[in-house]
């Protein structure tokens, strides 16, 4: 039983869950053999024959509750040594200027839903949804992945900051 927090609302139809809170709202669609999803004294019931399929479709829906209520945020720092790296975000795409001295920026997608802050070489990746935040951190650590140099010489990159 997923409990809803105070201020979220949850709607079934037919295999999708749409919750809404106060920061906004989230809708996912479950397709699996005999799940089945049901709202029940304020809360979200999770019946299905496999356990496996059953915890899993429970932490969706708790990531959702949560995102909906408090959001998701990562943080992420500019590392550079060799040439001072840029980043613009342009649309729905962070382009990252002179990496390495190259002369065409890469460019990382962010999925509709994550918001990008960029302050200096702090990068905030901030929604409400868990899965579109982590792939935004996931596409702009990716576009600054070296490749035919030496990792341990040329170290330069978008990483994540790793919290207690």
């Amino acid at each position: 039983m997923i409990a809803l927090k105070e201020g979220v609302q949850a709607k079934i139809d037919g295999t999708t869950v749409r919750i809404k809170g106060p920061l906004g709202e989230i809708s996912k669609k479950f397709e699996s053999v005999g799940l089945k999803i049901e709202l029940k004294d304020g809360g979200l019931s999770v019946v299905s024959p496999s356990l496996m399929v059953t915890n899993t479709a429970k932490a969706h829906l708790a990531n959702m509750v949560r995102g909906v209520t408090e959001g998701y945020v990562k943080k992420m720092q500019v590392v550079y040594a060799h040439f001072p790296i840029s980043l613009e975000v342009k649309g729905g795409k962070v382009l990252v200027k002179n990496f390495l001295g190259e002369k065409k920026p890469r460019e990382a997608v962010i999925p509709d839903g994550a918001k990008i802050e960029i302050k200096g070489q702090d990068v905030t990746v901030s929604g409400i949804d868990k899965e579109k935040v982590g792939q935004a951190a996931a596409n702009l650590r990716t576009a600054t992945k070296i490749s035919k140099r030496d990792s341990r010489v040329f170290q330069d990159g978008i990483y994540p900051i790793l919290e207690d």
